[in-house]
């Protein structure tokens, strides 16, 4: 299996978890839409089917994050 460069997973999980916030505080359709086309992504660049385990994936790829979901690593 092809792997993504750490760079692009980390820019995935950003606008991920950014979609996610956004469209928690009642985000357009369009956010929702984006959300799932990043969530689809990153599950075909980890080679997981669900967005839970892509996200933990990722995460275990990115050096100095938390594969546990703190994502105040994924700023430095």
């Amino acid at each position: 299996m092809l792997l993504a460069h750490p760079a692009v997973l980390r820019n995935l999980v950003e606008q991920y978890e950014a979609l996610r916030a956004l469209h928690a505080r009642g985000g357009e359709p369009e956010v929702r839409r984006r959300m799932d086309d990043v969530a689809y992504t990153l599950c075909i660049s980890t080679g997981t089917k669900h967005v839970d385990a892509a996200l933990i994936a990722a995460r275990h790829r990115l050096p100095g994050t938390d594969p546990t979901g703190d994502d105040s690593s994924l700023s430095a």
